[in-house]
């Protein structure tokens, strides 16, 4: 049977929408264009629009060129898009392959697990068993060392469909139950729930080949919820409901599920693949019913509809069931024809309708009395059924000897009784002096468990005790951040306006009525950028009471630039400029990096306090995918000893001397960002902040 590609769509968002194809060129960068068109076949994939998606995915690895991620993903759809538009096998193949290749060269360890399950899959489709076994021992080493759910949950479904695959039925259900475990630990969006339905209804599935009917309803039920809003994977639970009851034989529920396999719509193979399937269980019914022309007709329908299904193993199925319908209406000839049709590719997809197919040549050989091939057939259905058969021989050893030793048993208790009744008369002696012993057993037993569970509510007790300081200290580092924020990015505004006061109260015939008209203009476009700059500190000191932690967003940098030159606006005799020519834009936190660049502003302003034409200029770039930030000065400069705070653990921040290159480093690694410091002096100098990207 067919397999479901679960766990594939978890890759996308549930929120994918169409949209019309992008125009690259309205994006400036690299990056812009390869996240835009990524979204762009995300939404292909939804739609299942293989065609688009494999001219579309073939656009964006010719993009991707010296990224290895994207090359990865982008590999990874071309393959699925082969191997769901009409099972273009060696096409997908090629490139899983390649996607493979790359997610370990860049260590995308999802695109890897995603790449690994379509490899399982597409190997067993075309029968390269020593491939399959390669990959399957290197997923067991990923699964050895790896902490992700995600790759856990789908590892193991892949190394449990390989078990199914090669009729290795309980160790398939172990690793689909340790599947089910990790899926269940993921995200409950729709993808994952209907992940947990498929793998209980291959469970359910397995048990229907190892002929426990009544086992495999109870994991369908199991799966049923989880599925209830998917057509495709509802026409396969109902064809395995149908195949219990057949073997069941529950009339009423037959007719139910064949009825409703019909009644969802699906892709076109699936669809015929699901009503092949249907049709076969329901010629297996009526041959049991012994109705044959009944059985023939859904027999005929079964091999038309998996010719149309493009699938082999669903056509060798379905000619099998036809093979077995034909014998029993005495066509031996048309029998043996279909049969050794069916016989092709039987050995590789299941092992059992093997046997079978061979058992009915042989009989229809010896029922045209061609008895050479008869017994040819019948020697090919005898070894098969023999290593079929070795493994549920040994469950069938170990059972029989375990009922063995239960007997034998059961005849020592018998000869144990007699002595037992000799015995209990001593026993009754012995009685009081054992009811008192055990009593006081008892008691220091009670004493023990009392004294246990005190020290375990004392251990408790500790630990909440522990928990609480811990969220106290954390909560102590956090005001002290918040603190030397606020003193930093409003004590040097507030300066310059108090300075200005007491110049024009103290001294005003040093100001003309200009320069009067002129600072008070300044000093009120300072006062309103300085309430602006507290509103924004204190909105964001408020968002960031409980937890002190980034929230990323897209950031245009001039944006921040134009807050940062309203902010120190006040300042005179030193010129600041701000250069974003590629206007870049930024996935970032807005407020830890704008609390950066006007703290690393108003160092530099600090260190132009004696320098005459005093020039600070910042600077946004793009270069090799990498975005850079670098504010330079004409001061002094300084020695490496001044800057020891930006690579020191142990340097300390404080509060006078303002927010500290010590806090300044702590910002800017918990943005994901980097700062280099160069100094010359006598020259000044330059702090450059390196944005690290990552792909999302």
């Amino acid at each position: 049977m067919k397999k479901m590609g679960f766990l594939f769509l978890s890759l996308i968002s549930l929120t994918v929408f169409a949209q019309e194809e992008p125009n690259l060129a309205r994006y400036k960068t690299v990056d812009q264009k390869l996240k835009v068109w990524l979204k762009y076949t995300d939404t292909l994939l939804e739609k299942e629009d293989y065609a688009k998606l494999i001219s579309a995915a073939q656009k964006g690895v010719s993009l991707s060129k010296n990224n290895p991620a994207y090359l990865s993903r982008f590999y990874l759809y071309t393959g699925t898009a082969y191997e769901f538009s009409n099972n273009q096998y060696e096409k997908a193949l090629i490139n899983y392959e390649k996607s493979w290749k790359y997610a370990q060269k860049s260590h995308h360890l999802k695109n890897e697990t995603s790449a690994l399950m379509r490899l399982n899959y597409i190997y067993y489709s075309i029968r390269d068993t020593v491939k399959g076994k390669a990959l399957i021992n290197y997923i067991k080493q990923i699964l050895d060392t790896t902490k992700s759910n995600y790759s856990k949950a789908v590892l193991n479904g892949s190394l449990a469909e390989y078990y199914q695959n090669n009729s290795k039925y309980e160790t398939f259900i172990g690793y689909q139950l340790k599947a089910i475990t990790y899926k269940k630990l993921l995200k409950k969006d729709k993808i994952n729930l209907e992940n947990i339905g498929i793998s209980y209804l291959q469970i359910g599935s397995s048990y229907t080949r190892m002929k426990q009917y009544s086992k495999a309803i109870e994991y369908l039920n199991e799966a049923k919820p989880y599925v209830k809003n998917s057509p495709y994977v509802n026409a396969f639970l109902c064809n395995y409901y149908l195949q219990s009851f057949v073997a069941l034989k529950k009339p009423d529920s037959i007719q139910k599920y064949y009825n409703l396999i019909y009644t969802y719509p699906t892709a076109k193979d699936s669809l015929f693949l699901n009503l092949s399937f249907a049709n076969r269980s329901m010629s297996d019914h009526y041959i049991n019913e012994r109705k044959t022309n009944t059985a023939y007709n859904y027999a005929k329908k079964a091999v038309l509809l998996g010719q149309k299904s493009n699938d082999e193993e669903i056509l060798m199925e379905a000619n099998a069931v036809l093979g077995t319908v034909l014998y029993e209406k005495g066509e031996y000839k048309k029998a043996i024809e279909t049969l050794k049709k069916a016989s092709t590719n039987a050995l590789t997809y299941d092992k059992e309708s093997f046997v079978n197919i061979n058992k009915k040549l042989s009989q229809s050989y010896a029922a045209l009395g061609l008895w050479k091939e008869a017994f040819h057939y019948n020697e090919i259905y005898s070894k098969s059924n023999d290593e079929m058969m070795q493994e549920s021989a040994k469950q069938s050893i170990a059972n029989a000897e375990a009922h063995y030793q239960n007997k034998s048993k059961q005849q020592k208790i018998k000869n144990l009784s007699t002595q037992n009744t000799i015995k209990n008369i001593q026993i009754q002696q012995a009685k009081k002096q054992r009811f008192y012993l055990i009593s006081g057993l008892i008691l220091v037993g009670i004493i023990g468990l009392l004294l246990f569970r005190q020290n375990q509510n004392r251990k408790k007790t500790n630990q909440k005790l522990q928990l609480l300081n811990q969220e106290l200290d954390e909560a102590n580092k956090i005001k002290a951040r918040f603190f030397s924020i606020l003193n930093h990015d409003l004590r040097s505004p507030v300066s310059n306006l108090i300075h200005f006061l007491h110049l024009q109260k103290e001294s005003p015939e040093l100001i003309d009525e200009a320069t009067t008209l002129r600072m008070q203009t300044k000093v009120i476009t300072g006062a309103e950028n300085l309430l602006t700059s507290m509103e924004d500190i204190l909105l964001w000191s408020k968002g960031q009471m409980e937890n002190f932690k980034p929230h990323f967003k897209e950031v245009q940098i001039s944006i921040l630039f134009e807050e940062t030159q309203k902010h120190f606006s006040g300042i005179e005799n030193i010129h600041i400029s701000f250069e974003d020519p590629q206007n870049i834009i930024l996935n970032t936190d807005e407020n830890y990096l704008k609390t950066i660049i006007r703290n690393l502003t108003g160092n530099a302003i600090k260190a132009l306090d004696k320098t005459p034409n005093g020039k600070i200029i910042w600077i946004a770039w793009q270069e090799n995918n990498q975005t850079y930030l670098s504010i330079t000065d004409n001061g002094k400069g300084g020695t490496q000893e001044q800057f020891k705070a930006l690579y020191d653990d142990s340097e300390v921040i404080g509060i006078k001397s303002g927010l500290g290159l010590h806090l300044i480093r702590d910002l800017a690694t918990a943005i994901n960002c980097k700062i280099e410091v160069n100094s010359q002096q006598d020259s000044g100098t330059t702090f450059t902040i390196k944005v690290c990207h990552e792909l999302h």
